[in-house]
């Protein structure tokens, strides 16, 4: 076997010179064998500038989401203000804020327990047919044994997104309703919360015609914002009240300060914003007796003896509430809309919600 010559540099058959060249530029790119890593220190200090950067970015991105919900919110109570003046240029007047009637049908059934809200009023004139073509209007939504009538239990069980802040829950809160977070304005809260025959423009029974508003349809409210009910109904732990999402129960109507200051029942039977379809404090009315997102905690009670044409009517003192920071949406009865802050001075606030008042109101409230 012949000797195989030792290996010579790469470049023996060129010219030495040259030779030289090119194995200097090769070794100048060489790739080291091991690559120098991260320190502990290091990585930690990445670790916190990265921790930094995600806390400085984080209210930044919630303060973007809650403006979009907001916005979204604006634009419910909009549809809402389109469909009240669809309304009232068809019928001449602006719907009812809740029904009390007769029931031929059956008899006995208290007056009050129609209820049909003025949302459910509006449904032809904001696209909502097929959700009205479950309803049966000339019916009471509740018969005389306090249950919804057959006729209604699955268009009143439907969600309706239009009628849902997405800053809220956005989720049922009692079984068989759809929730809502808007309701119409039945004033200032005047005659201890009475439903009947109220200074703003909704309440039971109303036929408010715009000529009738004579402070001013962009000077008076017609709707706002109010949160979803939560906690056990019914709640009995003054510890375990909620401010913002319960109500008291009073046993006194007229209602009274003292006497919702000494409720000892919260949350009587069914949530707030429980049902879109019921015209009543509760669910689909609010006035302007506190100002909005009051630390005064809301207030309901109910006629529990007197004739059919009163028994079970609601009286409430239900603030405008809303979880958009500093204040709430309120439509105008000119359907514009302002944000009303938490602080507005509740003189102005509750002249705002009168129809005829002739208060003196700045238009920048």
């Amino acid at each position: 076997m012949k000797d195989i010559p030792p290996a010579g540099p790469r470049f023996s058959h060129v010219d030495p010179a040259i030779g030289r060249e090119c194995e200097t530029f090769l070794s100048s790119w060489r790739i080291p064998s091991r690559r120098p890593a991260f320190t502990l220190v290091e990585l930690l200090v990445v670790i916190a500038v990265v921790g930094v950067l995600a806390a400085m970015m984080l209210p930044a991105i919630q303060a973007a989401r809650e403006s979009a919900r907001r916005m979204t919110c604006r634009n419910n109570l909009k549809q809402l203000g389109t469909a009240l003046h669809h309304f009232e240029s068809a019928k001449q007047l602006f719907p009812a804020g809740s029904e009390s009637h007769p029931y031929p049908a059956a008899p006995s059934t208290p007056h009050c327990f129609y209820r049909w809200s003025a949302l459910a009023h509006l449904m032809p004139y904001m696209e909502q047919s097929a959700a009205l073509r479950q309803l049966d209007l000339s019916q009471p939504l509740y018969g005389a044994n306090l249950q919804v009538t057959p006729a209604n239990r699955q268009g009143v069980a439907q969600s309706i997104g239009l009628f849902l802040c997405p800053s809220d829950r956005q989720k049922p809160v009692a079984a068989g309703f759809g929730p809502t977070n808007y309701a119409a304005c039945t004033g200032s809260g005047a005659g201890g919360g009475t439903p009947f025959d109220c200074d703003g423009i909704f309440y039971i029974n109303s036929e408010t015609k715009a000529a009738k508003i004579t402070d001013g349809l962009s000077h008076t409210v017609a709707m706002s914002e109010s949160l979803l009910g939560d906690g056990p109904a019914p709640l009995f732990d003054a510890s375990a009240v909620d401010r913002r999402t319960t109500y008291a129960f009073a046993n006194a109507v007229p209602l009274t300060e003292s006497a919702c200051r000494g409720a000892s029942m919260w949350n009587v039977s069914d949530l707030r914003g429980f049902s879109w379809a019921n015209g009543e404090y509760r669910c689909a009315l609010f006035n302007n007796y506190w100002t909005p997102n009051s630390e005064c905690v809301d207030c309901l009670s109910a006629v529990v003896i007197g004739s059919l044409s009163v028994r079970y009517s609601a009286y409430g003192w239900r603030a405008a509430r809303s979880r958009h920071p500093g204040g709430v949406n309120a439509l105008l009865a000119d359907g514009s809309l302002q944000f009303m802050t938490d602080d507005v001075d509740r003189a102005a606030w509750q002249a705002l919600s009168t129809r005829a008042g002739k208060e003196p109101v700045s238009p920048s409230f």
